[in-house]
């Protein structure tokens, strides 16, 4: 899938230390879905392609009552996209008979969730930077999916195809740390905890879903002109057992494909240049 925006801002300085922020984002969005209709690799493939363009909003809002702390809060609305494309299907051989791959104009209803964004800082001198942020994203908002045919395929006769995700709520919740020195430089330090989103019985092994833990240091130069960043995070996620999965579309309803053990683990160096005039 890609994902493009645009998105013009406005913001304004009221009193009391008060900032308010508004834009439009309108958005564009390809989308490439593909999923096997037997338990057989390589047997055959249902695909859909299509694409989209919706509107969309988000608001921001920074509040420092005094000199040491400062409060924010983004909202970005949930997006309906109405992908507009094909669907196409192909059996490679194997136990099946051989089919020509067919196409079909087809279309299917996608809405990427809102995002509610809260911040802290707290600066106890000049030389800290304490923060904390608590980020929501309705999952839920997907539910169960369509793709609506409008000539069903020899390996899919159906006008309407279910697509489940039933994913759920979740929250990032991140803490923060910073201390700067006088010679420009500046050490940071981050924990973030990810909520996972999928239950068990919509669990699919492309997300490898689960709760996580990311740990990460860094440090940072900020000169009159050049500035720069290095930092490094570990990735962690315990082990979770899937049991019950649901079977995809074609396959017998005992086949849980997804169940077993997933673990995650990642590493990432992240760096960054700056120049200022």
């Amino acid at each position: 899938m890609d994902y493009y925006t645009i998105n013009p801002v406005v913001a304004y300085k009221l009193p009391w230390n008060l900032s308010l922020a508004a834009g439009l984002m309108v958005d564009y969005s390809s989308i490439d879905l593909q999923q096997g209709l037997t338990p057989i690799p390589n047997n055959d493939l249902f695909e859909f392609k299509g694409d989209a363009w919706a509107a969309s909003y988000n608001l921001g809002l920074r509040w420092q009552p005094v000199k040491k702390l400062a409060f924010g809060l983004t909202y970005r609305s949930a997006t309906q996209m109405d992908y507009s494309g094909h669907t196409a299907t192909l059996s490679n051989g194997g136990p099946l008979p051989v089919v020509p791959e067919t196409y079909g104009p087809a279309s299917m209803n996608y809405k990427f969730p809102l995002d509610v964004d809260g911040g802290i800082s707290f600066r106890p001198t000049e030389k800290w930077n304490l923060e904390f942020d608590a980020d929501y994203n309705d999952w839920s908002e997907l539910g169960n999916l369509s793709i609506h045919q409008s000539a069903p395929s020899p390996l899919v006769p159906l006008s309407t195809i279910p697509v489940d995700f039933e994913w759920q709520s979740s929250w990032y919740f991140e803490w923060g740390a910073t201390r700067y020195f006088d010679n420009g430089w500046h050490v940071s330090a981050g924990y973030i905890f990810n909520q996972n989103s999928t239950p068990q019985a919509h669990y699919t092994p492309l997300l490898a879903d689960q709760d996580r833990h990311f740990f990460s240091l860094g440090v940072g130069y900020k000169g009159k002109h050049l500035s720069a960043d290095l930092a490094y995070q570990l990735g962690y996620g315990p082990d979770r057992t899937v049991t019950g999965s649901a079977a995809p579309l074609g396959y017998p309803a005992a086949y849980h494909p997804a169940d077993g053990t997933y673990a995650f683990l990642s590493n990432a160096v992240f760096v960054s240049v700056g120049w200022h005039f």
